[in-house]
């Protein structure tokens, strides 16, 4: 059985589409990437029904199969054609052009390169504006929509693991976080984070930078608009970076990763006001 998340993001997704206007674009595609994603997932989960669970001991990134990845990569690419924004779509066909080794490389150098797909606006920017690292960067951001289903898979079948302290990246896989959650606890609310690559969730502590480890109260804060209040923007003005946090205290049917997705006018907000956002989304926001 598919697991459940899939129809729930790309349910949410739609929803918010006539919810949140000004994010109807970004949610249009994702809805459709998502839809891939979720095939992808149940070739990975039939493939891979009878394998054992992986070791707590054995890193995530360890696991790579090309066997079983390559041959969905040009159809991945066939639909990124299909629907994208042009940059990202011209950016599928260049990638296709290269063939199969140069789409194995491409997920090689995500896969197992530095875990950061971006300082957030310098390769979003890239991509926009043509810049000469554009294919690089390009490629990185498809590697990492396509490795997506993969890893989520890899996290879910995995043996617990045991994490000491509140890691400012995912314990499973070295990602950082895409977005903050905020859950019911006693009188208050608990923190985790959720990463960008395999969607693992973890702990962590509410007053403290994921991006420079400021724990200072007064540098720390965090802002929210009222037409989207569940959604709010922490910001750290050690860093000047940001993370948007969704709180489900206030809307129990908020998908996180959706919903981040979802709100640009926070992000826009937060890059007037001088902060960079820790991880960049699909969208390159």
């Amino acid at each position: 059985m598919i697991p459940a998340q899939w129809d729930r993001r790309i349910r949410r997704a739609t929803e918010l589409t006539s919810t949140y206007p000004f994010g109807a674009e970004g949610l249009r595609f994702y809805t459709r990437v998502a839809t891939f994603q979720k095939s992808l997932y149940a070739e990975i989960q039939k493939a891979l029904k009878d394998s054992p669970k992986i070791s707590a001991d054995r890193p995530l990134r360890d696991e790579l199969d090309f066997f079983l990845l390559l041959p969905h990569f040009s159809p991945f690419l066939s639909v990124i054609q299909q629907i994208a924004p042009p940059p990202l779509a011209q950016a599928a066909v260049g990638l296709a052009q290269k063939g199969p080794v140069g789409w194995q490389h491409a997920i090689e150098d995500f896969w197992h390169g530095d875990p950061e797909l971006a300082s957030a606006v310098d390769d979003a920017e890239e991509l926009r504006t043509g810049d000469s690292r554009e294919s690089t960067s390009s490629d990185r951001l498809l590697a990492w929509i396509f490795l997506q289903p993969y890893a989520e898979y890899l996290a879910a079948h995995r043996e617990p693991t045991i994490v000491d302290g509140t890691p400012s990246t995912c314990p499973l896989c070295g990602g950082k976080p895409i977005v903050g959650v905020l859950r019911s606890e006693g009188d208050g609310a608990k923190k985790s984070l959720i990463c960008m690559l395999c969607a693992h969730e973890w702990t962590f502590r509410r007053i403290y930078c994921p991006a420079c480890g400021e724990e200072r109260e007064p540098q720390m804060a965090f802002y929210s608009a009222p037409e989207i209040a569940h959604v709010r923007v922490d910001v750290c003005d050690t860093c000047h970076t940001y993370l948007k946090n969704i709180d489900l205290t206030k809307t129990g049917l908020a998908v996180p990763i959706v919903d981040e997705l979802a709100t640009i006018p926070l992000d826009l907000w937060a890059v007037e006001h001088g902060y960079k956002k820790l991880q960049i989304n699909m969208l390159g926001i």
